[in-house]
This record gives C-alpha cells, sequence and structure tokens, in this order.
C-alpha cells in the first residue's frame, strides 16, 4: 500500500510537479491530425481497460491543458502520480492508469504544416 493519504507526495512528502515527458520521437513521420486521431482512439478506449472513467477524463483533462491547471486537475480528481511525467497514475482506490507518451506530448519528427 504506502499511498494512503500520500497524494503525489514522495517519500520525503515532497509534492511531485507534473513535467512535460522527454522529448521522443514517433515510429514514422506523422502529422497533426494523424496524431489527433490515435489519441481520439486512445481516450476513446481506455476507460475499457480498467479504472473509472471519472479518472480517464480527468487524466484527459490534465494532459490536455497547461501544466499548472494539469497539476489543479489531479489534485481535485484525487489522481496519485507516479510518475511526474503522467505516464503511470493511480486513483485513490489502487487502480492504474497508464498514459502514452503521444497523448502527453508532440513527438520531435511532427510535420507541422498539414
Amino acid at each position: 500500500m504506502g499511498c494512503t493519504e500520500s497524494k503525489q507526495t514522495s517519500g520525503d512528502d515532497i509534492v511531485k510537479k507534473i513535467r512535460k515527458p522527454k522529448p521522443w520521437k514517433h515510429s514514422e513521420l506523422i502529422t497533426r491530425a494523424q496524431l489527433a486521431r490515435i489519441r481520439d482512439e486512445f481516450w476513446d478506449t481506455a476507460p475499457h481497460y480498467g479504472g473509472r472513467k471519472e479518472i480517464w477524463d480527468a487524466l484527459r483533462a490534465a494532459a490536455e491543458a497547461e501544466l499548472i491547471l494539469a497539476q489543479a486537475i489531479n489534485d481535485s480528481a484525487g489522481v496519485i502520480v507516479q510518475n511526474d511525467d503522467l505516464t503511470i497514475c493511480y486513483d485513490e482506490r489502487g487502480a492504474e492508469y497508464e498514459l502514452p507518451k503521444y497523448v502527453l506530448s508532440e513527438p520531435i519528427n511532427l510535420i507541422r504544416n498539414d
């Protein structure tokens, strides 16, 4: 366990600040429209893999928001951040939520003019 009342804190009780994932590269060149399609596909199917829909909705809102707002969204939804880039999170009941980098940031090989 160890997560009881430790919302977004590390072992020494310092709040984890949310950050964007490290730069990453998609397996091939990708346009904004293609990225939007795979993001929508992920968010449409994610709740079917477990967890609560309201947490998935909060994670989507956080993923699409500025970092300071993302922090507030996660705090108010009771999301426990395992990785400060939001790739692994938990709800207060212990359900795990894994987010791929492509929903959290753009790849370095994004085609910008589409």
